[in-house]
């Protein structure tokens, strides 16, 4: 029996991990247990926490940790405060796992990792490689990668990469694809009436996805690229309905929140969610005529819904994108024009990042290489 820990602190990367767990749960081989912290126990974030539960998963450990403000300094004593918390988990419980998940590129899912390296916890990193120059995850995500064992990477270009960072041509760096891609072909989306019935938004109109996320590399300009989007959209909203899902806790994102907040009281057509769920994010995606922002869903699933994809700014810049993504900069006048050309088109293109089955082809490399975790 190989006994795994699941580090998740966000929403974005439970959903990710989900075909996982699932294959996890189904294999006599495999016993797990999940570690939650970050937003995933915030009521601002939605208390996904109760998403978890309600998928059936028991829940090893709640680690709270995360500050409510987005100054720089926040997230700084977020991180060390993570740190800290986590540092008291793995003294206690680093015997507990033979290899423990850690996914992605946030700040607090670093600092998690950062505390286990003393207690020489093997950790397994999915994404890692990947660069985003527009946010300093892209340093987070390359600290877990050089703090691991095991690296599952979404494909050649990134472990091409991962090869170079760590600077060892022996490394243990499996080219699986995407798992939330997975996620695509098994789960049940729901249809545009059980989605209304659930959310009182009818996808049976015109609808653009937003999601948008702080630029926290250049922090101070965030003020000025929140003014640009929110006149987009609520010059796009006369003709379309718009479904904005709400950044994460990054540096200045109260900026995009409070903005938001005031272009929904001014504009019926503007719906704001919390949180969506993974079912009900990619069900809005199915039915969305194009999607704009600059979050990873646009990069890496949108393409598998034939969605064009506008996205903002330099936050995914150096990552990896399919042909349906446009590169734009935040510029109004340049987002309202494309968004009314692309929102006609469907994207007939394939996804770079599919490959057939991941959470199988990641559990059988974890029995072939369980040796060396012994």
């Amino acid at each position: 029996m190989i006994r795994i820990g699941i580090l998740t602190s966000s929403r974005a990367d439970y959903g990710i991990y989900l075909p996982l767990l699932k294959a996890m749960e189904q294999d006599e081989e495999i016993s797990f247990k999940i570690i939650v912290f970050g937003t995933h126990l915030s009521k601002l974030h939605g208390y996904t926490l109760a998403q978890i539960e309600s998928d059936g998963f028991n829940v090893f450990r709640k680690i709270e940790s995360l500050l409510l403000g987005d100054s720089p300094n926040a997230v700084a004593s977020g991180y060390a405060l993570t740190a800290l918390k986590f540092s008291e988990f793995w003294e206690e419980n680093h015997q507990e796992f033979e290899v423990v998940f850690a996914l992605g590129d946030r700040f607090e899912m670093a600092a998690a990792v950062a505390a286990s390296v003393p207690f020489q916890v093997k950790i397994a990193h999915l994404h890692g490689g990947e660069t985003t120059l527009g946010a300093i995850d892209n340093i987070y995500r390359h600290s877990i990668s050089l703090s691991s064992n095991l690296h599952f990477v979404s494909t050649d270009a990134f472990r091409n990469r991962l090869i170079q960072l760590l600077d060892n041509n022996n490394a243990e760096i499996f080219n699986v694809g995407s798992l939330s891609l997975e996620n695509l072909a098994t789960i049940r989306l729901l249809s545009p009436d059980e989605f209304e019935k659930k959310w009182k938004i009818d996808l049976h109109l015109g609808t653009i996805l937003v999601t948008v996320h702080p630029e926290t590399v250049a922090f101070d300009l965030n003020e000025k690229y929140c003014k640009e989007v929110c006149l987009a959209l609520e010059q796009l909203s006369v003709n379309y309905q718009v479904v904005i899902t709400m950044p994460n806790p990054d540096t200045a994102g109260m900026v995009y929140r409070l903005a938001f907040e005031e272009l929904r009281k001014k504009q019926e057509k503007i719906k704001i969610i919390e949180n969506f769920g993974t079912q009900s994010y990619f069900t809005c995606m199915k039915y969305s005529k194009l999607m704009i922002g600059n979050t990873s869903s646009g990069i890496i699933e949108a393409a598998t819904f034939q969605k064009y994809v506008i996205n903002l700014g330099d936050r995914q810049k150096g990552r990896l994108a399919g042909e349906n993504v446009l590169h734009l900069p935040f510029d109004s006048y340049q987002i309202v024009k494309k968004a009314k050309v692309f929102s006609q088109k469907q994207f007939e293109g394939t996804n770079p990042y599919y490959q057939p089955n991941p959470s199988q082809t990641i559990l059988g490399i974890l029995k072939e290489t369980y040796a060396n975790f012994s």
